[in-house]
């Protein structure tokens, strides 16, 4: 093995095409291109987003190769996301990344996209080493298609010991947003709206689960009907009230994640706590995180914005480790929509 490692990262699971260049487990270049294309329809169109990963995932590479000021040749292998995903999408960076390793005959690292979430609280830049949790640590991930709760005893030793039954946190942001007609993507802008508002305004009925696992669907149906209901009353009800139904929806989505991972951490005695994901850009879900470190003595760890929404120095970061265990994928390997995190 070589001293010096850098790995390629590449991240097309759904509409973000992004590539990323590690050296010897430090940060050198992280890229994302955006798809704008998906507002006019609500959400992502999976052939749009197919599409533009063709064009876009050239230009990417060849724009972090330079970011990090290395030719393609120093390259010493390259990590992609094989899942899970949209398979149209995953099939863009998996090919991409064959011909790559192929032309330049190096090995490829196939690279689970949550575990890649998690992993990215141990991304350091040749500037600044952060905060790392401790193993065993408890994981929150939360996206537009996942809510998990990971027990992580080791960079390749996890448990999922809570998941969703039905929808996914995000997916209930970004619900909630559509049926009160904001545009897509809706999440972020009830995060906006949330910190105007009294978060409890308007009381909304949370799940009865067992265990550590979620559910969503009802309460996306419960708010559908509160505004469809009120509007027919009132047709200005949500512009008026836009606030406080923000404020009161997120802080009924929040209080859900956290009575769970409370409990979590109370049936595994771990105080190490992480929250990984998309959603865990959303300001109410770090600040009573933040809250809930002082009042539990928790240790909290909540990745930077760039490393929360889908990246590839997560997926570089995770193919930098795999390199060290000499886990290398063959050039037959498929992606998988579905991938279970192990």
């Amino acid at each position: 093995m070589s001293k010096t490692t850098i790995i390629l990262g590449i991240e097309s699971s759904c509409d973000d095409t992004a590539a990323a260049v590690i050296k010897n487990g430090k940060l050198l270049a992280n890229i994302v291109a955006n798809q704008d294309i998906h507002k006019a329809y609500g959400g992502v169109v999976p052939e749009l987003a197919s599409r533009a990963h063709q064009q876009n995932i050239i230009p990417v590479v060849d724009q972090a190769i330079k970011r990090a000021g290395i030719s393609k040749e120093e390259i010493t292998a390259i990590a992609f996301t094989r899942g899970p995903g949209l398979m149209g999408s995953l099939l863009v960076g998996t090919s991409f990344s064959k011909a790559f390793a192929m032309g330049l005959n190096i090995p490829m690292i196939e690279v689970n996209h949550m575990q890649g979430h998690i992993l990215a609280h141990f991304i350091d830049t040749p500037e600044q080493t952060e905060q790392h949790p401790e193993f065993p640590f408890l994981c929150l991930t939360v996206s537009g298609g996942h809510t998990q709760i990971v027990l992580v005893k080791d960079f390749f030793d996890m448990t999922v010991i809570g998941e969703t039954i039905d929808d996914a946190a995000g997916e209930a942001f970004d619900k909630a947003a559509k049926i009160m007609g904001l545009p897509y993507p809706g999440g972020p802008l009830i995060d906006k709206y949330a910190k105007e508002g009294n978060p409890l305004a308007f009381k909304f009925s949370k799940p009865q689960i067992p265990e550590l696992n979620f559910s969503f669907s009802g309460l996306k149906t419960g708010f559908m009907n509160f505004i469809n209901n009120q509007s027919a009353a009132n047709p200005n009800f949500t512009e008026t009230n836009k606030n406080d139904i923000c404020a009161s929806i997120q802080h009924t989505i929040i209080t859900i994640l956290m009575d769970k991972l409370k409990k979590a951490a109370e049936q595994t005695g771990i105080r190490q706590i992480a929250i990984a994901g998309g959603v865990s850009a959303n300001s109410g879900l770090r600040n009573t995180l933040y809250g809930l470190e002082k009042e539990l003595g928790w240790k909290v760890f909540i990745p930077k914005f760039e490393y929360c929404t889908d990246n590839a120095a997560m997926i570089a970061i995770t193919g930098y480790y795999k390199f060290l265990r000499s886990e290398f994928a063959s050039q037959d390997i498929t992606p998988l929509a579905r991938y279970q995190l192990k």
